[in-house]
C-alpha cells in the first residue's frame, strides 16, 4: 500500500522477516495504552503534519485494499481519525490525521486494553475529542487457537493459512 513512511515500532531486534523500506524504532514503555500512545508520538516526531495508522500485528487476514480507498488522499478531508474494530471488542487499528504525543496520550492513556470493552472506551474518547471518525472494516484478531482458525478460514489462500494447516498437519511431540 502506498505510504510516506513505513514505521514498525518493535519490542526486540528485527530479523531477516523485516521487508526492504521499514524504519524501526523501539516499543516505548509501561501497559498497551502507553506504548500505542508513544508509537504516535514518534510518528508524529519522524513525520510532522503527516497522518498515521497504527495496525496490530494479530490480523493477518487483512489486505491493503482494505485500508487504501478508506485512507486515499481523495477520502481523508474531514476525517479526523480512523478506527477499525476487532470482533472481540477491542481494535485492530487506529489512526489519526493529525498525530501528536498529546491527543495520543489523552485518546490512550487509562483506556482498558485487551476486554471486550476496549474498543469501545476508545470510541468515547475519540468522541470525547470531538474527532471525526472514519470506520474500517470489523475484523477478527488472533488471540486463540479458534480465531486462528477462523482467520484462515476467511482468508485461506494466505501464508498465514498455509503456515496454521502445517501446524495442524505436524505430528504431536510427546514431552
Amino acid at each position: 500500500m502506498p505510504a510516506g513512511r513505513r514505521l514498525l515500532v518493535l519490542d526486540g531486534v528485527p530479523g531477516r522477516w523485516l521487508p526492504p523500506g521499514w524504519e524501526v524504532v523501539p516499543q516505548g514503555g509501561g501497559g498497551l495504552d502507553r506504548r500505542l500512545a508513544a508509537a504516535f508520538a514518534d510518528a508524529a516526531r519522524l513525520a510532522p503534519r503527516a497522518p498515521a495508522l497504527l495496525v496490530g500485528m494479530d490480523t493477518p487476514q487483512l489486505e491493503a485494499a482494505a485500508l487504501a480507498e478508506p485512507l486515499s488522499a481523495a477520502r481523508r478531508p474531514g476525517v479526523d481519525a480512523w478506527y477499525g474494530p476487532a470482533a472481540d471488542g477491542g481494535f485492530w487499528a487506529l489512526g489519526l490525521a493529525r498525530p501528536s504525543a498529546e491527543l495520543a496520550a489523552r485518546l490512550l492513556h487509562g483506556v482498558p486494553m485487551s476486554t471486550p470493552g476496549t474498543g469501545a472506551a476508545l470510541l468515547r474518547r475519540l468522541a470525547q475529542a470531538r474527532l471525526t471518525v472514519h470506520h474500517l472494516p470489523r475484523l477478527t484478531d488472533v488471540d486463540t487457537m479458534e480465531d486462528a482458525h477462523q482467520v484462515a478460514a476467511e482468508a485461506p489462500g494466505s501464508r498465514f493459512a498455509a503456515r496454521l494447516r502445517a501446524l495442524d498437519s505436524a505430528p504431536e511431540v510427546a514431552s
